[in-house]
């Protein structure tokens, strides 16, 4: 069993999905939300962040190559999806969950994915499965991803605490940072897939 490879898997994801940064944009999305609800938002973001991983571990150059996508455009396309959600919380004109229907939009995106399951975990997901050698390499990719994951689900489950500490001025407060973060995070991105695109067609030129 290769315990260096695993942890090379587990160390890279855990760091690129990054549980505690997460914290901040999940609370301002969820913060007014019941505990229930935002317990049963942050379990429904980390499902759909694994499905994700692993759907594009097992299929993603396939699907990619099959619709001729390249990596930059979901990255950029995952970059401008952040731009309006941080818009939104910055400018403090995010639905409540009564009129989102739920828990289910705020945990699909932009929890779920692209801010779990983003282009970054993604893309490093499919470069682990390509140097994956053999069934063993295979099932620990796996299980490392099921392990990010769960801690993820421990840091989104006990967030509550930090909503109790906050109240509601702290979180309006924490709302504002975060959209701001994620605004710097969406510019990054898509400048990086800008910068890909470039780097791409020059060398192919």
């Amino acid at each position: 069993m290769n315990l260096k490879f695993f942890g090379e898997v587990y160390v890279t994801l855990l760091v690129i999905v990054d549980p505690p940064g997460m914290v901040p944009v999940f609370l301002a999305l969820t913060g007014t939300m019941p505990p229930k609800a935002r317990i049963k938002a942050g379990t429904q973001a980390v499902l759909l962040a694994l499905g994700v991983i692993v759907g594009f571990a097992v299929a993603g150059q396939t699907l990619l190559d099959y619709l001729h996508v390249k990596l930059p455009a979901l990255q950029g396309a995952g970059g401008l999806l952040l731009v309006l959600v941080a818009l939104q919380l910055l400018t403090g004109k995010t639905d409540g969950p009564e009129e989102q229907g739920g828990t289910s939009n705020v945990a699909l995106v932009p929890i779920g994915t692209p801010l779990l399951a983003g282009p970054g975990a993604i893309v490093a997901t499919m470069l682990f499965v390509r140097r994956a050698d053999g069934f063993t390499d295979y099932v620990l990719v796996g299980v490392a991803i099921l392990l990010v994951m769960f801690t993820v689900w421990l840091v989104l489950r006990f967030s509550g605490v930090i909503v109790a500490l906050l109240r509601p001025a702290g979180i309006e407060v924490l709302t504002r940072i975060a959209g701001l973060l994620l605004a710097a995070i969406a510019v990054q991105l898509i400048a990086d897939a800008v910068a890909a695109f470039v780097e791409l067609y020059t060398a192919s030129s």
